[in-house]
């Protein structure tokens, strides 16, 4: 399986600031995807530039550009960027990420195997 850039691996671009989070997301997907890492929406819109991630593994709360922001963005560059949102507030913000074009929220927590399955699901449907 060929990820975007050419890689033998689909790139996972993981959008994350607690560090903590962020590296048990590197450790349940490492295994399968090429992943890349940033730790603020801005750092996301310019990573997103550079290597073309299949998927986005996208965090709402976050110092200088939020998720949302960063969503709508990213969104504006490449209307066809898939973008999941994985968070722990859906309740409170969840609705404002989906109408900036989120494909769906994954909300913490969840098992790596749920996971895994969102973003084959994404993959699949890129294929077609």
């Amino acid at each position: 399986m060929k990820g975007k850039g050419g890689s033998m691996k689909p790139r996972v671009m993981i959008v994350e600031d607690d560090l903590a989070v962020l590296e048990a997301l590197k450790l349940m997907l490492e295994d399968y995807y090429e992943v890349i890492v940033a730790l603020n929406g801005r750092e996301a819109i310019a990573l997103y530039e550079k290597f073309r991630p299949d998927i986005v593994l996208m965090d709402i709360s976050m110092p200088e550009v939020d998720g949302v922001e960063a969503t709508k963005a990213i969104l504006q560059k490449d209307p066809k960027a898939v973008i999941l949102c994985v968070t722990a507030f859906a309740a409170h913000r969840g609705q404002e990420i989906l109408d900036a074009g989120a494909r769906e929220i994954i909300e913490k927590p969840f098992t790596r195997k749920y996971l895994l399955d969102r973003i084959e699901h994404y993959l699949q449907k890129q294929k077609v």
